[in-house]
């Protein structure tokens, strides 16, 4: 019976402290807040020719580029083109792009990118020539060819055109053929670094914590805000990718500064949750302009030398709207912020820039970046 009894009395206790926890805070994996050093991907860029098209590419006379790379082109498959006039407007020039993967291997296959170069109307319908992707440093990595898949269409009449999406972009999926392997061998490494995608001396801290605690010896020294050093462990059963693949499971709670983002184009104000703002007290007015033109006609008497004339008339209307000194407390939580704000009545443009003077006075206490 005091066994029973006792069982109760530390499961009211577990459910008091439950209760009275507070919320559990942001965590992540490893694996999903940061990059490994040396895997990332490589960007391919070419020039090439799209043909196939109905009449719907560049014009020869305005694309002289174009009108090169065709002559060019068949004189390669022995076609003698020069001096000779061509008009045709099924060709277009395109610029060619692709990603390539990490660790791709000869014979994989990419999605390529096209878009238009000169002044063609449309790509629907096209097929893309044989085009190789060169990298940064001038090498050819992959070919690309295939046909074009665009997600817009352009229909013209003789007195009305229609334009969905932009047509002269178009994808080609699986177009490219690798052709050259990047020189990396992740497995030989001793060691690399984790760069994290959210720099937060915090976070680098619990990272490189985190994995110590889990392999059992210090292999995760954090470097800065945004590197952690990863070592491979003496006698560790296995290489560098193993150990990457035991820690990036591994969940950690983030941490971030306080910053307040706005856009002031499009109005967006976006809050961390860690924003505080002092006690202080906020007035706000608005002021509207409105100007109405409606000229009229005069004419002048019967039987006069007089001309019709237009007048002018303008009515002009000014309103300003002020509104009280708010009060807005002294917040504890985003919420609760957010709520002080709100009571204001005023839109985000106005709210934009209380913010900002808010910042000003020294009441704020987080960090305003304007997009």
């Amino acid at each position: 019976m005091a066994f029973w009894v006792s069982k109760c009395i530390v499961a009211m206790v577990v459910t008091a402290i439950a209760m009275i926890a507070p919320a559990e805070a942001a965590t992540a994996r490893i694996k999903d807040i940061v990059n490994i050093e040396g895997v990332r991907d490589n960007q391919l860029v070419g020039y090439g020719l799209v043909v196939g098209l109905n009449g719907t590419g560049d014009g020869l006379n305005n694309s002289p580029f174009t009108r090169q790379s065709l002559q060019a082109m068949l004189e390669r498959l022995g076609v003698n083109t020069r001096g000779e006039n061509m008009r045709t407007g099924n060709v277009a020039a395109v610029m060619v792009t692709a990603n390539l993967p990490a660790f791709s291997t000869q014979g994989s296959r990419l999605d390529v990118n096209v878009a238009s170069l000169g002044d063609a109307s449309s790509l629907q319908g096209g097929t893309l020539l044989v085009t190789p992707l060169l990298g940064a440093d001038g090498e050819v990595y992959a070919i690309a060819q295939g046909d074009v898949t665009i997600n817009g269409f352009k229909a013209t009449g003789d007195a009305a055109t229609v334009v969905s999406g932009v047509p002269t972009t178009g994808r080609i999926s699986s177009g490219g053929l690798i052709e050259r392997e990047i020189g990396f061998k992740l497995g030989a490494q001793r060691s690399l670094r984790l760069a994290l995608k959210n720099p937060d001396f915090t976070t680098a801290r619990r990272v490189a914590l985190s994995i110590n605690d889990f392999i059992g010896v210090p292999c995760a020294t954090p470097e800065d805000s945004a590197t952690v050093e990863l070592s491979l462990p003496q006698n560790f059963n296995g290489n560098i990718v193993d150990l990457i693949t035991d820690v990036e499971q591994l969940v950690i709670e983030t941490d971030q500064p306080a910053k307040i983002v706005v856009d002031e184009n499009s109005g967006i104000i976006v809050m961390g949750k860690d924003v505080r703002v002092s006690t202080v007290a906020v007035a706000q007015s608005n002021l509207t302009v409105t100007i109405a033109e409606s000229p009229q006609v005069s004419q002048p008497p019967p039987l006069s030398n007089g001309d019709t004339t237009t007048v002018p008339r303008t009515d002009l209307n000014v309103n300003v709207v002020n509104s009280d000194l708010a009060l807005v407390k002294e917040s504890v939580s985003l919420q609760e912020l957010v709520d002080g704000l709100n009571a204001l009545g005023i839109s985000p443009r106005d709210l934009i820039a209380i913010l900002q003077a808010i910042k000003a006075s020294g009441a704020l206490q987080a960090d305003i970046e304007v997009l």
